[in-house]
């Protein structure tokens, strides 16, 4: 349905939404943040709504849509919601239908910077319309000590995240496109000819 909206041209987008995801750590928000600067007229990130509460600076409308779980709850009845999870009880995060129509009324791309599970299920709904990246590290350990470099994560931390890490990795050949981010110079650029090529339909 996206190939008909009034503001794409079916000869220059070849997808109407980027859906990119990652196990934590490699390097998914940097190459998302990559594409949202060097490509400010084309893209746009899709903000979540959740039910936690802001943290530090962050802003409603900006990091997330902050709404209580009681709303969280009445717009999934009213199936407002493209997607949803529940974290754990009373945690909800998820991705209003509202939202993808407000950027591709500005004419952008929507780029989801999602985890494993929600892309899933978003390219499930829209197919063809939608191209998911999977970014992955180059091994297990390779992550661990990527993780370990950052000096904010507890072992505790590093451990489950690895154990999840493992999990979402068996899901890589489910995505349209894998790249293994050994190398961010490397990886960016590889993402760069991607976007020209399966995005933009062009080639400098």
């Amino acid at each position: 349905m996206f190939y008909n909206h009034p503001h794409y041209s079916t000869n220059y987008y070849t997808a109407m939404i980027l859906i990119f995801c990652a196990p934590s750590g490699s390097g998914k928000s940097t190459m998302v943040r990559h594409l949202l600067t060097h490509y400010p007229d084309t893209f746009e990130l899709s903000i979540s709504c959740t039910t936690r509460p802001p943290r530090g600076e962050e802003k409603d409308g900006r990091e997330y849509y902050f709404i209580s779980r009681e709303e969280f709850e009445q717009k999934i009845r009213q199936g407002l919601f493209v997607e949803h999870e529940q974290v754990y009880e009373g945690l909800y995060y998820g991705t209003l239908r509202s939202e993808i129509d407000r950027i591709q009324a500005a004419g952008h791309i929507v780029i989801f910077d999602i985890d494993v599970k929600g892309g899933m299920n978003i390219k499930r709904i829209y197919g063809d319309a939608a191209l998911a990246v999977f970014i992955c590290p180059p091994s297990i350990e390779a992550l661990r000590k990527r993780l370990e470099n950052r000096g904010d994560t507890s072992a505790e931390m590093i451990e489950k995240r690895l154990a999840k890490a493992s999990i979402e990795m068996q899901d890589a050949p489910l995505f349209d496109v894998k790249i293994i981010n050994d190398d961010l110079a490397r990886a960016t650029t590889e993402l760069d000819e991607l976007i020209k090529t399966k995005v933009l339909n062009t080639k400098e």
